[in-house]
């Protein structure tokens, strides 16, 4: 089974350190939350391990693999596939294209086999009816369910997911509930970060929690939130899932 694994992290802006030795682990098959206050250093802990911002210290690998150094398309290539919070489709290319622009980059399919993928993956999203359409057509469901096909056509072991609950209404977010649940039974290991806490906790079965540049907390959601200390500075004593 592939695991995806940080370990004692640390980045300093300015003098400042952000991030203090923080470390996780992702699992194939399992969904994973990376949570804390604004400013507690998860989003820039989660851009290390996609490959945006280098660490200081600390090692990132995939299966006992160092890709700590690594930029981001050969992070890609090994594997982790990223879905940003902003639309990343290309607008003015339809369904069809955005999804054969990163098929056509793996070296392991031919013509044939491309088609067949690319199919699957249009069939697996329910997204046939719309192969057609240009990236600015699609409503907000519709986008995220082409970002995640793309991501898929890269056919990653991991994919990490940056906000996927911002800004969409309540029937999006069961939409995006199910389709992380079917990446975990396609056997992906998901990370998922996000200000949205009760969505996040809901969906994954571990979580990590960072204040203040430092994990406080890990364990199922369960377990972090009988955590008092994760009350005390993130969670209030009256937050219930």
């Amino acid at each position: 089974m592939s695991t995806l694994k940080a370990e004692l992290l640390a980045k300093s802006y300015k003098g400042r350190q952000v991030v203090k030795n923080v470390g996780l682990e992702v699992e194939a098959g399992s969904i994973v939350g990376l949570l804390g206050p604004n400013g507690a250093g998860k989003t820039t802990t989660f851009y290390m391990i996609v490959g945006l911002v280098p660490s200081d210290k600390g090692k990132i690998s995939i299966d006992d693999n160092d890709i700590t150094l690594l930029p981001m398309h050969s992070r890609a290539r090994l594997g982790i596939g990223y879905l940003p919070q902003e639309s990343s489709i290309f607008r003015k290319l339809t369904v069809y294209q955005n999804l054969m622009a990163i098929l056509e980059t793996r070296k392991d399919l031919n013509k044939t086999t491309r088609e067949e993928t690319l199919n699957s993956l249009l069939d697996e999203f329910s997204i046939q009816h719309i192969r057609d359409s240009q990236g600015m057509a699609l409503s907000g469901g519709e986008r995220r369910r082409v970002e995640i096909a793309r991501a898929l056509a890269a056919n990653p072991k991991f994919i990490l997911l940056d906000e996927p609950f911002a800004g969409v209404d309540p029937i999006s977010v069961l939409d995006i509930k199910k389709i992380i649940e079917h990446l975990k039974n396609r056997g992906i290991g998901v990370l998922i970060t996000d200000h949205n806490v009760r969505e996040t906790l809901d969906v994954c079965e571990k979580a990590y929690i960072v204040s203040h540049g430092e994990l406080i907390a890990s364990g199922t959601p369960e377990h972090v939130l009988a955590d008092q200390t994760v009350r005390d500075v993130y969670l209030g004593e009256q937050f219930r899932l």
